[in-house]
């Protein structure tokens, strides 16, 4: 079975990019995208999803900002929106979806970003504690969990081009970092670390500025985090960079499982 999480930085854009090549080449049973930045009614009129998926749109309530979406062609619940937390009790910004495939439990997260101003930052750093206590009753599960998505934190310097330049950026903070450890501590997998091992400087998302994308001078902050149950059926997990260079500023992370 295979997974893909991407951030596709808008999906009208990534359709005009040719994000359907991607779905016919990369035949991924569920799809969980993020930053799609659309409601349904300003798709292309003329465009529809692969045959055999559907999909659970989940916008935020502005237009042309945020939201996920999780598409399968295979069985999907839809288990809950939001979080429950009291930051953003409805869920506005559309950043969390949570779907089951038969017994797998999928959280499809775009967490949000801090770059752009301190109030932001501190946004960020309670929604990643509401996260927190929201995923944690799922970790004991003895049914495969998987949290994906844009976590927008760099979590070592195997993760990020620059990481002395970056010790002061929104993304690389210590106390991002420590926030990420705890969670591989309590007991969650960083799925494609545990595939490549430590050393290995693999990215997914570059910015637009200078020649980062054509330097591969990125940031690895897209992920696929597994329950126990769920590590022990993982296969592999890799990134396809070219994503991340024709349709959006991050590439897919492909997760396969046995």
């Amino acid at each position: 079975m295979r997974i893909i999480t991407w951030n596709v930085n808008g999906i009208r854009a990534a359709i005009r990019k040719g994000i359907d090549g991607f779905f016919e080449e990369l035949k991924a049973e569920v799809w969980m995208l993020q930053e799609v930045r659309c409601l349904q009614e300003q798709l292309p009129k003329d465009w529809d999803l692969p045959e055999g998926y559907s999909w659970i749109l989940h916008p935020a309530e502005k237009k042309g900002y945020s939201g996920v979406a999780t598409i399968a062609n295979i069985p999907m619940q839809e288990i809950g929106r939001g979080m429950n937390g009291s930051l953003d009790p409805n869920d506005s910004e559309g950043r969390v979806l949570v779907t089951r495939h038969n017994e797998l439990t999928l959280i499809n997260t775009y967490l949000p970003s801090g770059s752009s101003k301190e109030e932001r930052q501190n946004y960020k750093e309670q929604w990643m504690d509401e996260w927190y206590d929201f995923v944690s009753p799922m970790l004991l599960s003895d049914k495969p969990v998987i949290l994906a998505g844009d976590l927008n934190i760099a979590h070592t310097e195997d993760d990020i081009w620059n990481p002395k330049g970056n010790a002061k950026s929104s993304g690389f903070l210590p106390q991002e970092r420590e926030w990420f450890s705890k969670l591989l501590t309590d007991g969650w997998h960083d799925l494609f670390r545990e595939q490549v091992g430590e050393g290995e400087k693999i990215y997914s998302w570059w910015s637009n500025r200078g020649q980062a994308r054509a330097k591969d001078r990125g940031w690895r902050i897209d992920y696929f985090l597994g329950n126990p149950a769920a590590a022990s059926i993982t296969k592999s997990c890799r990134i396809e960079r070219r994503g991340g260079l024709e349709v959006s500023d991050h590439a897919p992370v492909i997760l396969d499982l046995h």
